[in-house]
């Protein structure tokens, strides 16, 4: 094969820290910054780009607990952010008065340390304690410390868990399920705990009792108890790998009882209900059905199911969340959203009915934000599309609904349409795509940026972004999103279709978009460009590597490319169910044909490209990118490369790190894809 190292002289860039290795990395850093930075018109993007990332009156999207709303912001003045709360009564006005709860800022400042925030467990139901998560930089590892939301006080002598990949729970006020490093053989082949054990308050947490054990060559184990008032349970499980997962019910005495259901399938515990959606077959179910059984008689040996929902070619399943007395289910019907109530029977009689919600317009997504499943029926929609910034509402089934907030335009729509068209990809698979700027048939073609991801699932459906906006629609851009396999958007045989040595599917799906574009005079290779990250980022040096001819640029951001190493770099092992492994001789021919960094080669055409990633990523290694970057400049071709100091996987930790980011994104974009 062209190109292919099997001695890698590039090994030492994996160094995330090594003193050479980020020697290098400040070098084309500083290129990258005179390449691009130093645009006469990079700082006025910078600065229109953080406007918008900054802006007051962006919509406070909210969580409930109890009687507050909880909110996390970041702004100009608050850089790190506020963890906040506040009314309904307060939420309502155009100016709601905030309890802030902590600052991350003013923490950071007084700790000497980048804390980034990274999510709270708050305790349930009485709201009165939480564990909250915080990050160094932006990493997926974590520290946990108890905090008091009465004094707005970190608890003294309470749960505290140092740097790591921890999972954590409450169980009660004293007790809380953990998993987290504590030394040897407590953490799985990918990095997150192995174990399941109960950690009492005032107890090391060494003593801690284990509950639940999973495999070393698993991705993780977990536990969770479940706090609603009726129903207290609690459960643990391991996931075997990124797609499967083994629960269990902690019966008395602590005996184990499996919930037998496919261990590919998604399943959780409401209430009475045993809720599951297939990702095979089962029962004379089909892929992608969501069922509801009784959980008492399901563990006794009924499986009788409720169809909720069966899937057809063109309609899957999108989301689901329960209020107090239904079941809320987003379905998408070729990319555009569907929202309807679900009600069970009342006293075990009769079948579950159904009727719509909201009605959603074409092309445009709608997501329930939050419910109170405790409580009430109360439910928050947002509805939003390329062109037409979010609408919230609130509402309570049955009731009445009202528009709480409503996002202002955030960039010039004039002259702009959003279309969907379907191109054909080499196997004869109907790929949708959405188009959003001006009609091509009246300007000829124009400058056009191209966004895929292709992979574990993730549905890329309708959204409004200001950021795109600015940077590329409002100056004459057409902007394109690929719904190609290996996402969700059509359900797991969508994904499933593109695993392991079926990724090129998803590539050619990509080209074939591509293809479509340049065939129906939006653009021309000349001037499209593409763009992704992550799993994203393996599609852009798929498309660098196979398909150069087709593209203008390309900006591959937080990166796999060398997929004969991912597993040993990281979490990377917790990819193998999507990729394949490297370290099974059955897999790794097609991992090689798969891997852009085994394939680039001196004597082939490639476009321009951008390398991004961030040092502090501990979930896809700068690795990746560092040595894909010193490869193409070994080879003679065109390419800058920027890595951010924090940020995590992704790329950036605060709202000044991301305007940058995307503002040289968008300026290199622009110069290659108009000149």
């Amino acid at each position: 094969m062209r190109g292919v190292i099997d001695d890698d002289p590039y090994l030492w860039l994996e160094d995330i820290s090594g003193e050479a290795a980020l020697a290098w990395v400040a070098e084309r850093n500083a290129e990258t910054a005179a390449a691009l930075a130093g645009d006469p018109g990079f700082a006025e993007l910078k600065r229109r780009l953080r406007e918008v990332l900054d802006a007051s009156d962006r919509i406070p999207y909210t969580v409930r607990r109890g009687a507050f709303l909880y909110d996390f912001w970041q702004d100009a003045e608050h850089v790190r952010g506020v963890w906040r709360r506040t009314t309904l009564e307060q939420y309502r006005k155009d100016a709601p008065e905030w309890e802030v709860l902590l600052d991350v800022d003013a923490l950071a400042e007084a700790e000497d340390e980048k804390w980034v925030w990274a999510g709270a467990r708050v305790r349930h139901p009485a709201y009165d304690r939480a564990l909250l998560l915080l990050s160094r930089d932006g990493g997926d590892a974590v520290v946990v410390r108890e905090f008091d939301l009465a004094t707005r006080t970190f608890v003294e002598g309470g749960f505290e868990v140092a740097e790591a990949k921890t999972r954590i729970g409450w169980i009660d006020a004293d007790t809380v399920f953990v998993g987290t490093d504590l030394g040897p053989g407590s953490l799985t082949d990918a990095g997150y705990p192995r174990t399941v054990r109960r950690w009492r308050r005032g107890t090391p947490i060494e003593e801690a009792a284990l509950v639940f054990e999973a495999e070393t060559g698993d991705v993780a184990a977990w536990g969770h108890r479940d706090t609603t008032p009726g129903f207290e349970r609690e459960f643990v499980g391991r996931s075997p790998d990124f797609f499967r997962t083994e629960m269990h019910l902690v019966a008395d005495g602590g005996e184990l009882v499996r919930i037998d259901v496919p261990d590919d399938a998604d399943a959780y515990i409401h209430r009475q209900y045993l809720i599951v959606t297939l990702k095979s077959e089962w029962l004379g179910h089909p892929a992608g059905a969501l069922l509801a059984f009784g959980f008492d008689a399901f563990l006794a040996g009924d499986r009788t199911a409720e169809v909720l929902f069966s899937p057809d070619e063109r309609t899957a399943l999108a989301g689901q969340s329960w209020t107090r007395r239904h079941l809320i289910l987003e379905t998408m019907r070729d990319v555009t959203t569907r929202i309807e109530v679900l009600t069970p029977p009342t006293g075990g009689a009769g079948g579950w009915t159904r009727e719509p919600l909201a009605d959603v317009p074409a092309l445009s997504v709608a997501g329930i934000v939050d419910t109170d499943p405790d409580v009430s029926d109360e439910y928050f929609l947002d509805v939003s599309g390329f062109l037409q910034p979010s609408t919230l509402s609130r509402g309570e089934i049955g009731g009445d609904s009202e528009i709480l907030k409503q996002a202002p335009a955030r960039f010039d729509a004039t002259g702009l349409e959003v279309r969907q068209h379907f191109a054909t990809s080499a196997d004869g698979t109907r790929v949708p795509y959405f188009v959003i700027g001006p009609d091509r048939t009246a300007t000829g073609p124009g400058p056009t940026l191209l966004y895929g991801y292709g992979g574990f699932e993730v549905s890329l459906t309708p959204f409004y972004s200001g950021v795109t906006g600015r940077a590329w629609l409002e100056r004459g851009g057409t902007y394109v999103i690929a719904n190609i396999r290996g996402g969700g958007e059509y359900g797991p045989r969508w994904h499933q279709a593109a695993l392991r040595a079926e990724r090129p599917r998803a590539f050619e799906d990509f080209a074939a978009v591509a293809a479509d574009l340049v065939a129906r005079g939006i653009t021309t290779p000349a001037m499209l460009g593409a763009e992704g990250g992550s799993n994203g980022g393996l599609l852009m040096g798929a498309m660098l590597t196979r398909y150069p001819e087709l593209f203008g640029a390309i900006v591959s951001e937080v990166p796999l490319l060398d997929m004969c190493r991912f597993h040993k770099l990281l979490a990377g092992a917790s990819w193998i169910a999507e990729y394949g492994d490297p370290g099974d001789e059955a897999d790794l021919p097609h991992l090689r044909l798969l891997s852009p960094y085994h394939h680039l080669a001196a004597d082939r055409t490639y476009p321009p490209v951008l390398l991004m990633t961030s040092t502090r990523d501990d979930r896809v290694h700068p690795g990746h990118a560092r040595k894909t970057a010193a490869r193409l400049r070994e080879l003679g071709h065109e390419v800058l490369f920027h890595e951010n100091t924090g940020g995590g996987h992704s790329g950036a930790s605060d709202n000044e790190q991301v305007a940058h980011n995307d503002a040289l994104v968008h300026t290199f974009l622009w110069r290659h894809l108009t000149s």
